[in-house]
């Protein structure tokens, strides 16, 4: 069994949408990475303990409030992330 926070997956297979709407943002793995911690850290934890099959059923029992609060965080993420970028730029 493992113990599974389905928000966390839910963030990372909603980040490139959201980045999507959002353009010249940077994709590097980086900037990817901060943007989904920053959601998260704003954004409660949902945690199930889940076997195959079992996560994507409970991600939709969160609801249309949970998966707005996700979007809007994301967004904000986006914008912070965007606006002070922590990854190196590349030697011109």
């Amino acid at each position: 069994m493992n113990v599974v926070n389905i928000v966390e997956r839910l963030v990372w297979n909603t980040v490139d949408e959201v980045m999507d709407h959002k353009p010249g943002v940077c994709r590097c793995e980086k900037c990817r990475a901060d943007i989904v911690a920053y959601a998260l850290n704003h954004l409660a934890p949902h945690y199930v303990v889940s076997q195959k099959g079992e996560v994507l059923a409970k991600a939709a029992s969160l609801g249309q409030a949970y998966h707005t609060a996700l979007l809007v965080a994301l967004a904000e993420a986006v914008e912070v992330v965007n606006a002070h970028p922590r990854h190196e730029e590349p030697n011109l």
